[in-house]
């Protein structure tokens, strides 16, 4: 089967439960690499056959396929990969407000040894360490960037940019904005919005739960998310202003 949709963002979004969901639901195919193949990231190198053979054969009920990486929307290269493979795709995007995201995104980091500073040091040494890493991720496709994958917490939550990119390329009627907070507190209501995206049978699911909490019992620093939002405040705007964003963040939301 050839992928019909790909959960592309953003980290620490949720959406590892939402590929998780919606492998569950009987019409959609499972990918054999389990949540996602990281083809239009990191393995981009195997090559398309290997990609394709991620996926399953047609059979009985399956109707459609996809798979999940977070890292597809915020990678300077994935974009384009995909629109050049997959050029019919449906993209489905988990959005989570941008200053808790990257709260959760340096917990998690810490948590699998990715991070040894702490909070306000990372944030503080976020634009040197990110200095050159596109440049040369565009200019040598096999190059991998840790620091671009593992210490962009500030930068992964420019989502406007990130999310424009994707309506140039695919147009916004292919792109699904879902706002992370409403998937954990109303999940088959959001879910709801995927069946009818991806033209399938509505379905409700018992027991779902979020997953990769962090293991970490650390406090944000006092004022580090309040800097934080003051920083995405604008940009968020933009954001809101963008077709198929029908939400925002409150205080409330954002905590």
């Amino acid at each position: 089967m050839r992928p019909s949709y790909l959960v592309v963002g953003a980290k620490r979004g949720g959406s590892t439960a939402l590929a998780a969901w919606m492998s569950r639901h009987p019409q959609v195919a499972p990918c054999r690499s389990g949540k996602g193949t990281h083809y239009f990231d990191v393995n981009y190198g195997r090559g398309r056959s290997w990609f394709l053979s991620r996926f399953e054969k047609p059979h009985g009920a399956w109707r459609v396929t996809g798979e999940a990486s977070p890292y597809y929307m915020f990678h300077p290269l994935a974009p384009t990969r995909i629109k050049e493979t997959l050029p019919d795709v449906r993209l489905i995007v988990a959005l989570r407000e941008p200053a808790a995201r990257a709260w959760s995104q340096f917990r998690r980091e810490t948590d699998t040894g990715y991070e040894h500073l702490g909070f306000l040091e990372a944030l503080a040494a976020e634009e040197q360490r990110l200095v050159g890493e596109v440049e040369r991720m565009l200019s040598d496709p096999t190059y991998e960037s840790d620091a671009h994958r593992h210490h962009s917490y500030r930068a992964r939550g420019r989502y406007a940019e990130q999310l424009q990119l994707l309506h140039d390329l695919f147009g916004p009627d292919r792109v699904l904005v879902l706002q992370s907070e409403a998937i954990f507190d109303h999940p088959n209501a959001e879910l709801a919005k995927v069946w009818d995206f991806l033209g399938l049978d509505r379905v409700e699911l018992k027991g779902l739960a979020a997953m990769k909490p962090s293991l970490s019992e650390q406090e944000p620093p006092a004022g580090a998310l309040d800097e934080l939002r003051s920083y995405y405040a604008p940009l968020n705007q933009q954001l809101y202003s963008m077709p198929g964003v029908d939400f925002r963040w409150t205080g409330a939301e954002a905590s």
